[in-house]
């Protein structure tokens, strides 16, 4: 990375002017989080919400990725996750259907088209979500016996499913604002910025908890002086910081590794002139998906957990709504004394073996879509560009998805270990403790947080190696 470079690049109006605007996004969406839905008295909802949050893994994870949106009954509380399952509806259905397929590859056009068809998707999931969700908050504010004394009628629905909608609308929009910019993936860099409004309520909690002294004590510094913390929590803290920055590394380590194809382009004589005759790079990363198989396995598990909430909530006995619930619910502190009274059976492994399966076949999926091998080596022929000992076109591109196929073969098993690590460490934790430490959700929060800051510096720096590229020129004449 070049930060001097970001840095001058912003003396530039039009990328100052992107880079306001994407913070401008940003600022509106917090905004966002904080209007309530017009159904009833908020404040009873959000009891209800506090309620199953203590319940459910599932919910904490909507919440972590709304920005809070769940835990203040906003109206973005449906947040992203129908554009993002209408994303992975229409893109498996690009690879099903040939006709989509060709239309997919017909440059800009046929992106457009595919682009428009997933919006229009995107809305009747965003509508079916927020009925659910509302059903389910005002059927746990009834069973949870909340006191409240309001029914809502159908305008009230109508009204309150309405806002939902249009606040998941309004959240793809501003993806899409975002994304045009050209610094970083727009849907990405919202589910980044909800993690990190996180940050100052877990950070609160943590100094209230390291501060207590009142139940275990001052730390005792060698036995010459005391500290007035907490010396189980610092002690936690420092150990959890240290496996932090560890795995902060080798995340940064896996996201910049890449395979460098050299290109050589024939020498071309025309007239008096001569082309080509240079060398170039190909870069080939590793995890050329991101951080969107991650987010993509995610919001396809979660679809499950919503179905069976939705038919426990109308019937509590119901044994397949149970069912559904308990599968595709991570194992986290707060549901493991009561999914698992036994301790660790075979149960406690499907959610994290799914997770890790869907995390890989969607790396290996969204690669094949963003690193189209024949449509480079078709570019590459036309340029007069090769790679050494191997034939231009149908050659090359089984070269490249040779290549990529065995990077994506690493990378895929890499991020999913990387997915697993919370689950990890709350096995060791149960053989511990007996019970895990419920660091599913801060893992694959600090995963999509590590990816999109790098893959957004990155974009930032290309834009800004592109504006200051005259600089750099002038500086090498004198």
């Amino acid at each position: 990375m070049h930060f001097t470079t970001i840095f001058k690049s912003l003396k530039n109006k039009d990328m100052l002017k992107r880079v306001l605007i994407i913070l401008g996004i940003i600022v509106a969406y917090r905004f966002l989080a904080q209007i309530p839905v017009p159904m009833g008295d908020a404040g009873t909802f959000k009891e209800a919400v506090a309620n199953l949050l203590e319940k459910s893994d599932f919910s904490n994870f909507l919440n972590l990725i709304s920005g809070g949106g769940l835990a203040s009954f906003s109206i973005i509380l449906v947040g992203l996750s129908p554009y993002i399952t209408g994303s992975i509806i229409v893109q498996l259905l690009t690879k099903a259907i040939p006709s989509l397929e060709e239309l997919s590859n017909d440059g800009e056009t046929g992106r457009r088209k595919i682009n428009q068809w997933t919006r229009i998707i995107t809305v009747p999931l965003a509508i079916v979500q927020s009925i659910a969700y509302i059903y389910i908050l005002y059927q746990s504010t009834i069973s949870a016996n909340i006191a409240t004394d309001f029914t809502p009628t159908a305008g009230d629905w109508a009204l309150s499913v309405t806002s939902m909608t249009a606040g998941s609308l309004i959240l793809m929009w501003m993806g899409e604002l975002i994304t045009e910019q050209g610094v970083g993936n727009g849907i990405s860099t919202l589910i980044f910025a909800s993690i990190i409004s996180q940050l100052p309520t877990t950070m609160a909690a943590l100094g209230s908890s390291l501060f207590d002294t009142e139940t275990n004590g001052a730390l005792s510094v060698f036995g010459w002086f005391e500290l007035p913390v907490n010396p189980i929590t610092f002690w936690i803290i420092l150990g959890f910081s240290i496996a932090m920055l560890i795995v902060i590394y080798f995340l940064v380590k896996l996201n910049e590794a890449q395979r460098i194809i050299t290109i050589n382009y024939a020498k071309r004589v025309h007239g008096n002139s001569s082309y080509g005759g240079i060398k170039s790079i190909l870069p080939i990363k590793m995890i050329a998906a991101g951080v969107i198989p991650v987010i993509f396995a995610t919001a396809f598990l979660s679809l499950p957990a919503l179905i069976g909430q939705v038919i426990t909530t109308v019937d509590s006995g119901n044994e397949f709504g149970a069912m559904l619930t308990s599968v595709f619910s991570a194992p986290s502190a707060n549901n493991f004394s009561a999914m698992y009274p036994d301790g660790i059976t075979a149960k406690w492994f499907i959610y994290p073996a799914l997770y890790f399966v869907l995390v890989f076949m969607f790396t290996f999926f969204y690669t094949s879509i963003i690193f189209n091998t024949k449509e480079i080596a078709d570019n590459l022929q036309k340029q007069g560009g090769f790679i050494e000992g191997v034939r231009p076109g149908i050659t090359t591109a089984k070269y490249l998805s040779k290549v990529v196929n065995r990077l994506d073969l690493f990378g895929a098993l890499a991020l999913g270990l990387v997915a697993m690590l919370p689950f990890i460490t709350d096995y060791i934790f149960i053989m511990v403790t007996g019970a895990p430490i419920g660091l599913s959700i801060s893992g694959t929060g600090l995963l999509i947080v590590v990816t999109v800051a790098l893959e957004n510096l990155r974009s930032m720096d290309s834009r800004a190696l592109m504006i200051t590229y005259d600089d750099y020129r002038d500086e090498s004449k004198d």
